[in-house]
């Protein structure tokens, strides 16, 4: 059985503002909004996509986080 770990992180201040940048945010909403269209996205772009969304996803909550540790 595998054991929780836990580990701390030094959060920069200005951690709250990452974000992607503009261009990044557009290229994840083109090809976002290209699948929701129901056009198939090539396997590149499919990778592309999750790895934009896993990233943003990570920002978000790094973001959440860093927004409690300053509370």
């Amino acid at each position: 059985m595998s054991q929780p770990v836990a580990f701390q992180l030094e959060l920069p201040e200005d951690l709250a503002r990452f974000r992607l940048p503009e261009g990044v945010q557009h290229r994840l909403d083109s090809l976002l909004d290209r699948q929701d269209r129901g056009t198939p996205l090539s396997a590149d772009e499919r990778s592309e996509a999750e790895g934009l969304v896993n990233l943003a996803d990570l920002l978000s909550v790094l973001r959440l986080r860093a927004e409690r540790a300053t509370r």
